[in-house]
Parts: C-alpha cells; structure tokens; sequence
C-alpha cells in the first residue's frame, strides 16, 4: 500500500505568503526529485489564509524517510520552522483506490 502523510500547518500571519512560496517549491522539488513521491497536494483554508493542508503519497516507508532527508526538505523546515504556530502529522497507509502499485 502507498504510504500517505497528512500535514496541517498554521502559520503566524507575518510569514503566510513566504511559507506559500516556501512549501510550493518543497512540493515542485518533491515531486521532481524523489522518485518514491507519487503526489504532493499544497491546500489552503479559503477561509483562513493561516491554515495550510499537505496530502503526500509515497511508494513506502523508505520513500517518507528520503522525503525527510531530502536537501531540499530540511532547507525548507529550517527556514520556515520559525513561521509555524502549529504542525500536526498523520502517518496512514492508503486503502483506496486501487492496489499497492496504483497511484
């Protein structure tokens, strides 16, 4: 089964638009570099600028964990660390639609 991450971030609001641009890029580089990543959804509150919602799914646990260690990844948390409010993680195994090898 593909390995999905669910991210919610609230951001203080000075940094919205530089986490915006920050967490696009992070997801374009995702995307682009890490071949395990099957998808990577940037999704806003439209009600709540400050709120930020991230679907990502991953071919397995060793593709979260070169995620994680990507360059691009641990530039990015370290710039934006200072920004966030809060951040929670959810770690699911996808079970729909179709099987281990369908996106």
């Amino acid at each position: 089964m593909l390995h999905a991450l669910i991210v919610e971030f609230r951001i203080h609001r000075p940094h919205i638009e530089a986490f915006a641009t920050a967490i696009a890029d992070n997801a374009r580089a995702s995307r682009e570099r890490e071949p395990g990543c099957r998808q990577f959804d940037v999704c806003r509150d439209p009600d709540d600028p400050a709120l930020f919602f991230l679907y990502e799914l991953y071919d397995d646990a060793a593709a979260v964990t070169a995620h994680l260690q990507a360059p691009h990844f641990r530039q990015m948390d370290a710039l934006t660390a200072p920004w966030v409010a809060a951040k929670s993680v959810r770690r699911l195994l996808r079970a729909a639609p179709g099987s281990a090898d369908t996106p």
